[in-house]
């Protein structure tokens, strides 16, 4: 089973070419980073702008690296949420049309399963399993007891981790993207420097607002000058990893499930990974997905379109959504 998948939900266009939902023949990125650096953030207009401009030569690209035929395709797939609407719209169409042209089925794919999915790519990874989703809107546990067949466990009731890196590399001058950044600049500091609280809530919440306020009260203690960037970021990275680490691990343990797994773009985060090593020698089994595949990518999409699509009886009727 081949697909041929497409993922435009926010500032980077990505096509990718996967057999089986696990062997990546062809997977191109074409990042905006550049394009937004000066609005500090992902400008949706600009972005949907810049799919438009990117996504016939990132298809291209893609046939040519996987030395592949549109024949040999078995179906074409998108992400059709969440995300920005107009970028979405960018890679539905075009997935829809390929499909369309070619006489092929198309299927529609869940951004946040995407994520998820990233864990079976050049893994032998099976379900059931706990996965800790962490990225720049979503910020969950989720119990994966099959491929399709997934519940939440915790979620957050207000800011995503990847936002608070980001609000958090603002608040200490750290251009964007601040979260990358940030987490470059903590392998130099204390992470003992600062002792920033962990909040008490509900064993099925994150809350991570008050923790961007404690460390908004220690850089306003210092002047531009002299803040210590690198220990607030080491401290400030340091109790994200040691909240995130502690609950999933609780749920592994409620549920007798020792095998935890890693998704999102923040699951390219270094202390989190570390984190997540670290549970090994405790007897859990561990999965990460390559770098490359943490961060938005096609071969995610893919990977889900394979193992958990989106079930309707028309997908061609399938729109996109900006919330999941």
């Amino acid at each position: 089973m081949i697909i041929f998948a497409i993922e435009t939900s926010c500032d980077e266009t990505a096509v990718a070419i996967v057999k089986d939902g696990r062997e990546v023949l062809s997977n191109v990125v074409s990042s905006q980073i550049k394009t937004h650096e000066k609005f500090g953030g992902v400008v949706p207009e600009v972005a949907a702008r810049e799919h438009l401009n990117s996504i016939n030569i990132v298809i291209k690209e893609t046939y040519e690296k996987a030395n592949i035929t549109p024949d040999k395709i078995n179906a074409f797939a998108s992400t059709v949420g969440p995300g920005l609407v107009g970028c979405l719209l960018v890679g539905l169409n075009a997935a829809k049309t390929l499909a369309l042209v070619h006489n092929k089925p198309y299927i529609g794919v869940n951004h946040l399963n995407a994520h998820v999915c990233a864990n079976f790519i050049n893994s032998d990874l099976k379900p059931p399993f706990i996965c800790l989703l962490v990225s720049g809107g979503h910020s969950q546990i989720i119990y994966v007891k099959d491929y399709d067949k997934q519940e939440i466990l915790a979620q957050t009731i207000d800011d995503a981790v990847g936002e608070v890196y980001d609000k958090v590399a603002r608040l200490c001058s750290i251009p964007y993207p601040g979260g990358i950044l940030l987490d470059k600049m903590a392998h130099s500091g204390n992470k003992n420097a600062f002792n920033f609280p962990e909040a008490k809530v509900k064993e099925d919440e994150f809350s991570f607002s008050g923790l961007k306020t404690a460390v908004l009260r220690e850089v306003k203690k210092f002047n531009t000058e002299n803040l210590p960037k690198e220990d607030i970021a080491a401290s400030f990275q340091y109790r994200i990893a040691d909240t995130l680490i502690k609950k999933t691990k609780h749920f592994a343990d409620k549920l007798n499930c020792k095998t935890i797994a890693l998704a999102g773009g923040v699951a390219a985060n270094s202390e989190l990974r570390f984190r997540l090593e670290e549970l090994k020698k405790q007897g859990y089994k561990t999965n990460a997905p390559e770098l490359k595949y943490c961060t938005d990518n096609a071969a995610m999409v893919a990977s889900a379109a394979y193992f958990n699509p989106i079930k309707t009886k028309d997908s061609f009727l399938l729109e996109v959504f900006s919330r999941g």
